[in-house]
């Protein structure tokens, strides 16, 4: 499969812990700066797209990947999780922010993108 989109974005959860929230904000955070045309525009479906998201949290086993794959609206999803991200604590009441960072990636099978690097521009 070749690369051909990449996004990255920043997630946190303020006050409840929860890594799978963080984590969701960070992808959400990744794919809203995004507006792909290229699919509808050349005539390609979705489904050919394979999405790879890799989110870094302090504790990897904490994120529910099915919940964050159920956030993709598009493409065959994997998802992992990584060490990364932080953990912030207040010295005031010892409470933590967790602050999730993510990479989307969008593939495609090089035959396809070799087609549609050759396609004649009207």
């Amino acid at each position: 499969m070749q690369r051909v989109i990449i996004e990255m974005g920043m997630g946190n959860d303020l006050h409840g812990q929860d890594y799978t929230k963080a984590a969701a904000r960070a992808v959400e955070d990744a794919i809203r700066h995004s507006s792909i045309p290229l699919f509808p525009a050349l005539g390609l479906d979705h489904s050919a797209m394979e999405v790879r998201v890799t989110v870094g949290v302090q504790n990897p086993a904490a994120v529910d990947l099915d919940r964050i794959v159920q956030g993709l609206p598009r493409g065959k999803v994997q998802v992992t999780a990584t060490e990364g991200g932080l953990d912030i604590t207040n010295p005031d009441n010892d409470e933590i922010t967790v602050v999730a960072t993510a990479a989307v990636e969008a593939f495609l099978d090089p035959k396809t993108v070799r087609a549609l690097a050759s396609k004649p521009q009207d």
